[in-house]
């Protein structure tokens, strides 16, 4: 809840990136704006990663840059606590001018995946896990990645791995702390917090909940807060994919099962296999997973998770309490069986995380598909081809373009807007002469 002290409050929504787009408006106004909304134009949805028009998505010219209607998803504004002055914020979601949902907003395409469920009397329980990179205050300055001093550490700084170190944590406790207390307050269910393979690397999990909607907004608060309190403290916070060439790259894995109308997992047959509608799930994850990497992966630092020995999956696999594969099984009582989900980094946006996954799953169910053989051992060693994920940027972009299940499940205009975005980027970076090629080349050819 916001205080009676805010000056003004902050209302975002979230575009095809991640990235948060909106207006800073005055206190006075929250009641009009939460019955209301706000209208912005709907090509907002669909800037490029710049914040720049993509004149090749049909929201632009076509429709004469028309507005949607960004409604709050939440019933009153929540608190800025790291803001210099009182602020609040207000999270919101886009629609059409005529109320009905626009395809390209990721949380309708994300709703519009949970409402096949519902028809289905099936209701997602989703999980998030998120690792992140704390750095030193100065790496957005100098816009290099690195690794933080512990100020209640003798100044010592994190330039080793040291993975599940207490001690590490115990040095940034007070940023801990508030990012406790401030999940606390926006209603972000955190949970566990453990020092990752990387130096100042961490992961935070958060509870489940049963609502996908809400799981995404949580996600995309979480990483809002996370980088205004590691400011508030004179660090950097980065959910970056790779930041680090040769240090652990920030995956975001996802936990999900499904509960019937009595609220029975349908995953959960007695034992540890799993029922027949857990494979189909598994089946549709994996005969999907090419066809969504743009989706899990949608930066060109996102391919680099990717390579060889950097612990991320390289071919839709599947297996029990096995963390080489894409899609694991974890060890759990029965009436707890669900699937992991491992494939997508940090930088990706939640909510089409979350829409890709259960639209893959959904598939799966729909066509009653079952997997092969779970994989027992090492799914890196993996050589069959057609189980490989694209590696590449623009093939992962081809692919997800080309895609008659993205289309059907998704729907065909966010898969024209998301593709035209990631085209446009692809351009612009592949326009720039890199440091590499100067130092490479200039002098000797």
């Amino acid at each position: 809840m916001s205080s009676n002290n805010d000056k003004e409050f902050d209302l975002f929504i979230t575009d095809l990136n991640g990235n948060l787009r909106g207006k800073r408006m005055p206190a006075n106004s929250v009641g009009k704006v939460m019955e209301e909304g706000v209208k912005l134009p709907r090509s907002v949805i669909g800037f490029d990663f710049w914040g720049d028009d993509v004149l090749d998505n049909g929201l632009v010219f076509e429709t004469g840059d028309s507005d949607g209607i960004c409604m709050p998803v939440h019933d009153s504004p929540v608190d800025v606590p790291w803001a210099e002055s009182p602020r609040a914020q207000i999270l919101a979601t886009m629609f059409n001018p005529d109320g009905s949902r626009f395809g390209a907003d990721p949380r309708q395409v994300l709703s519009a995946v949970v409402d096949r469920f519902k028809a289905k009397g099936l209701t997602p329980v989703v999980a998030t896990e998120l690792e992140f990179y704390l750095m030193d205050g100065k790496s957005e300055e100098t816009q290099r990645p690195r690794p933080p001093v512990l100020v209640e550490g003798h100044g010592r700084r994190l330039s080793e791995t040291d993975c599940y170190s207490i001690d590490e944590m115990d040095g940034l406790s007070a940023f801990f702390t508030e990012v406790r207390e401030v999940c606390d307050a926006q209603g972000v269910p955190a949970d566990t917090i453990i020092s990752e393979l990387g130096p100042g690397q961490f992961e935070i999990n958060l509870n489940h909940v049963p609502d996908p909607m809400l799981a995404g907004d949580q996600a995309i608060m979480f990483k809002r807060l996370v980088r205004g309190i590691a400011r508030k403290h004179g660090y950097a916070a980065t959910f970056m994919a790779k930041p680090y060439a040769k240090k652990s790259g920030n995956g975001f894995h996802v936990h999900f099962s499904l509960l019937n109308e009595e609220g029975i997992n349908v995953f959960d047959n007695g034992g540890d296999e799993g029922t027949d509608l857990l494979k189909h799930a598994v089946a549709g994850l994996m005969h999907t997973m090419a066809d969504s990497m743009l989706t899990f992966a949608p930066h060109m630092n996102s391919y680099r998770r990717f390579m060889v020995g950097a612990h991320a999956p390289t071919c839709a696999s599947w297996g029990y309490e096995n963390r080489t594969v894409a899609i694991r099984i974890p060890e759990s009582p029965p009436v707890a069986r669900r699937i992991e989900h491992r494939v997508a980094g940090a930088d990706a946006n939640p909510y089409l995380v979350l829409a890709a996954i259960l639209a893959g799953a959904l598939y799966g169910i729909d066509n009653k598909l079952m997997p092969p053989a779970a994989i027992t051992g090492d799914a890196y060693a993996e050589t069959n081809q057609d189980l490989v994920l694209p590696n590449k940027w623009d093939d992962a972009t081809s692919i997800f373009n080309n895609s008659d299940v993205l289309k059907e499940y998704l729907g065909e205009e966010f898969v024209r807007v998301f593709t035209a975005a990631k085209r446009q980027e692809q351009r612009k970076l592949h326009e720039r002469i890199s440091d590499v090629e100067y130092e490479s080349y200039l002098g000797f050819l």
